[in-house]
């Protein structure tokens, strides 16, 4: 039984765990949000900042709701894990290149053909693994 103001150790983990993946989307959707597709659409920089930091906020606030939610099913919580691995991948495949190597016009592709689609695919590997491991021990 869980009084109040007690979180075991598995709660604290899984919080320090939200927490860190969640300053992850955060960060990687404000840079693509705003390195490509705001800064291109919107040519005023103020407004393009506040509307990436928006969308950056909404899908922070999106996975830290999502994460750990005990009443997704298997397919919902593989999905979830995939999306955000995906995404991730994709970011850190994309925005890599063009950050460490400048020079590089093929950089990009690396996110789009490869650290992209791996990245959901693990994802949806480690979330399915997640579901059925959490559902296994709530069975207990």
């Amino acid at each position: 039984m869980l009084h109040k103001g007690y979180l075991p150790a598995l709660a604290r983990m899984s919080v320090f765990v939200k927490c860190v993946v969640a300053t992850l989307v955060f960060l990687t959707v404000y840079l693509f949000s705003s390195l490509v597709v705001f800064a291109q659409l919107v040519p005023d920089g103020m407004l393009a900042d506040s509307a990436s930091l928006l969308s950056a906020a909404a899908a922070a606030f999106w996975v830290w709701r999502k994460l750990g939610d005990a009443g997704s099913g298997i397919l919902t919580t593989a999905l979830s894990w995939a999306v955000v691995a995906g995404a991730l991948g994709f970011c850190g495949g994309f925005f890599g290149p063009l950050i460490f190597t400048p020079e590089a016009n093929q950089g990009p592709l690396l996110g789009i053909f490869i650290s992209g689609p791996l990245g959901f695919i693990g994802g949806a590997i480690g979330g399915l693994v997640y579901a059925l491991w959490r559902g296994s021990a709530s069975v207990r």
